[in-house]
């Protein structure tokens, strides 16, 4: 996108979004809006990314370690407790030719990623870690997606928190499911057994305690962009 398509859009996106947030009585108008100013944005994002480049974190910048950041939404660390719920595993169903439930022990028999990159925040800041597991692509690949797939929901058994993502996202080379974190099996703090992570996407978007994968026709919202959010979340 050149500079002029840029502002031309953006600046759009931006009167529109200004112009419907004065609008305080929430009409259909000021929401018709808000819709126009946030597919306009998507828009903006969906020129701007490219499903080629790669994140590198800097050679100078430091691993987080324990100084990174966890989030949750239940009010206490979500725990899988095997004696309540059974053994933990990854389900993965939707538009697939075989949907399937993969264990812990299934997963890290796919190929194997390590990759340390950023991790950015909707709040800001930004930590460097490395993340290990595998790639979605590779799991979706052993299913066996459907071509009419277009997005992609994360579920997790955080009060069942998920975010859903468009297609080419999930695709990425560096979008993984991740199971270890800094060459040591995930912690509870950070989404074990099991989470999706991608330097490609807002952190909100990486589902932590991740239970289910399934693949859609279309989006289905998120835990936090049905609050308000951002639903492309893109880096």
């Amino acid at each position: 996108m050149d500079r002029r398509r840029f502002l031309s859009a953006s600046g759009f996106s931006l009167t529109a979004a200004f112009l419907a947030a004065c609008n305080i009585d929430r009409s259909p108008r000021a929401q018709r809006l808000l819709d126009l100013a946030e597919h306009r944005n998507e828009g903006v994002e969906r020129s701007l990314y490219r499903h080629a480049s790669m994140n590198r974190a800097k050679d100078t910048a430091k691993i987080a370690g324990d100084a990174f950041p966890s989030y949750f939404v239940s009010n206490t660390v979500p725990v899988w407790d095997e004696r309540v719920r059974g053994p933990w595993a990854l389900e993965v169903s939707g538009l697939v030719q075989a949907p399937r439930r993969f264990s812990l022990a299934d997963l890290r028999k796919l190929p194997f990623r390590s990759q340390r990159v950023d991790h950015f925040c909707v709040e800001g800041w930004n930590a460097v870690a490395v993340w290990q597991g595998v790639r979605l692509s590779d799991v979706a690949r052993v299913v066996g997606v459907k071509p009419e797939a277009g997005y992609v929901d994360f579920q997790s058994f955080d009060d069942d928190y998920h975010e859903s993502w468009d297609i080419e996202s999930a695709m990425h080379p560096q979008t993984i499911v991740a199971y270890a974190m800094d060459n040591h099996m995930l912690g509870m703090a950070h989404g074990a057994p099991a989470r999706v992570h991608s330097p490609v996407k807002l952190g909100y978007k990486n589902t932590k305690y991740l239970t289910k994968i399934v693949f859609l026709p279309q989006r289905n919202g998120g835990y936090w962009s049905d609050q308000g959010y951002e639903w492309y979340g893109g880096v």
